[in-house]
């Protein structure tokens, strides 16, 4: 298997769809990556894990349209071209 732009493209899709569907009740919260972890006062920088989850909540928010027409259009693709 060649490391091709499609494959690089393949893989960029199958992790956002990963983190999409990352539950922050089921999952999050049980490893410790909760909504009330990583409140830092005011004018403190956040930490990693704080960046993380607002990484995590932002790709479930704004790509949940988005990523249901390219996941469509990958299946599409494929069932075509093999």
């Amino acid at each position: 298997m060649a490391l091709t732009l499609y494959s690089l493209l393949q893989a960029a899709i199958l992790f956002l769809n990963a983190v999409s569907v990352l539950h922050e009740e089921r999952f999050l919260r049980h490893v410790g990556w909760g909504n009330d972890q990583g409140i830092g006062g005011f004018g403190e920088e956040p930490g990693i894990k704080a960046q993380l989850t607002n990484l995590i909540r932002s790709i479930r928010t704004v790509m949940r349209v988005p990523l249901i027409a390219v996941n469509s259009i990958t299946i599409i693709l494929l069932l075509l071209f093999g």
